[in-house]
């Protein structure tokens, strides 16, 4: 029986790497070269399966894939070991427990203000759960809790912002490795007019990235006629708004509506965010998406591209 065994599918739920990016990795850097079958999808094997998981491990802590790619496989063992957490996750550790362990760390370093801190906790998550696990599982939650503790004073605007600045620079640094073509489709995020919290649209932004999607990412509290224009502008496939805070915006609605009047016919738009819910007459009246979490985006955004992706 053959070596190769494992479907692309198969390996991206194994190494935390999404399809799209084994792709890339593959036509760009050569780390693996998969069988084909008859019908020409692409067959893994184990050995290949704990490359790409190594070079996971490494890129995500800071080492470029150009740099990594060729490397013979004791030699990426030996700079994962190196490169490795200095306090991994107990290998007995149920999901939830290790999940909530790190979304406490996370919060504990917003609150001593302590920026190594929380990206070492970001980086051992997503060393422990994937990109995709990672901001699904533990950046989320800690977005809309830092939210919460800011809306009932437990933490400052200068904690919430500090919160958000250290997330942006992580999520773009480790969004590099997940460069798109330059022929993907490209996806605007933002948030409009009156919503200032931006932690929500950030991980929207690294999300699409990591499914392969070009990002045009304005930030907070913008104007239905600047992301229109800028829409237009660069041709987006789509616009994605994250609503947060307040929830009961009065001026919302209208934005909405007034987006919906200037965006191309063509372009659809999603809106997701705690505050979403209060405005989905307002969606189905303007014919948005309304998203509900990372996972709905991902589904919503492949269907986008014409369906699941390919799987060879």
């Amino acid at each position: 029986m053959s070596d190769y065994q494992h479907s692309i599918q198969a390996v991206a739920r194994r190494t935390g790497l999404s399809a799209h990016v084994i792709r890339i990795w593959e036509k760009r850097y050569g780390v693996v070269a998969p069988e084909r079958t008859g019908t020409n999808r692409r067959l893994y094997s184990d050995e290949q399966i704990a490359r790409l998981t190594l070079l996971r491990q490494i890129t995500q802590a800071g080492q470029s894939i150009s740099s990594m790619a060729t490397l013979p496989l004791e030699r990426l063992q030996q700079i994962a070991a190196a490169s490795a957490p200095t306090a991994p996750l107990p290998r007995s550790a149920r999901p939830e427990a290790a999940t909530t362990s790190l979304l406490q760390a996370c919060l504990e370093s917003v609150r001593a203000l302590d920026a190594t801190a929380l990206a070492s906790s970001l980086r051992q998550a997503e060393l422990a759960l994937g990109h995709q696990g990672m901001l699904q599982r533990v950046a989320a939650p800690f977005a809309q809790s830092i939210g919460t503790l800011w809306r009932e004073g437990v933490i400052t605007a200068a904690h919430e912002h500090f919160a958000s600045a250290v997330l942006r620079h992580w999520l773009t640094q480790s969004a590099q490795a997940y460069a798109a073509s330059p022929a993907a489709p490209l996806l605007l995020v933002a948030t409009p007019s009156g919503q200032l919290h931006e932690l929500g649209a950030l991980l929207v932004a690294a999300a699409a990235a990591n499914l392969g999607w070009r990002i045009l990412y304005l930030g907070a509290s913008l104007p239905a006629a600047e992301i229109a224009g800028a829409a237009r502008q660069q041709h987006a496939r789509a616009v994605a708004l994250s609503l947060v805070y307040p929830e009961d915006d009065p001026t919302l609605a209208a934005e909405l509506v007034r987006l919906s009047e200037l965006l191309p016919p063509a372009t659809p738009l999603l809106v997701g965010g705690r505050a979403m819910p209060p405005q989905r007459a307002t969606l189905t009246q303007i014919g948005a998406t309304p998203i509900g979490d990372l996972a709905d985006l991902g589904a919503t955004l492949d269907s986008l591209r014409g369906g699941s992706p390919a799987a060879a």
